[in-house]
């Protein structure tokens, strides 16, 4: 079974950085789009941001000019860079991975990183 594994998340005062990181491990499977959601209290999951393995992103409007992913194929890692953070950007972020082998595919995330933006 793939395991995604998060790191990066903590406590970052408003107009800070923070860079999440998001590893797909133990996978027999073919990673193909990597993607980041966030799911603040009371409110539903959102996508912030994704990577397809050809490069081409997507940004959620809010975070346009201020977030930035990228990822590294030969690691199975995708990054998250968040500069100039708000208070809105305060949620659980969690990481998802489209993984196939053939014509059989599944997503798989992880299990969530809090960024809290706060003075």
């Amino acid at each position: 079974q793939e395991q995604l594994v998060e790191s990066g998340g903590g406590l970052v005062q408003p107009g800070g950085s923070l860079r999440l990181s998001c590893t797909v491990s133990r996978s027999t499977f073919s990673v193909n789009t990597m993607g980041w959601y966030r799911q603040a209290p009371g409110k539903q999951r959102e996508l912030v941001a994704s990577i397809a393995n050809d490069g081409t992103t997507f940004y959620e409007d809010s975070v346009k000019g201020r977030f930035a992913i990228c990822r590294d194929n030969a690691k199975n890692t995708a990054y998250l860079q968040m500069s100039s953070l708000k208070p809105d950007d305060t949620a659980v972020y969690y990481c998802k991975a489209r993984l196939s082998i053939g014509i059989n595919w599944h997503d798989s995330w992880g299990q969530g990183t809090q960024v809290t933006v706060s003075s």
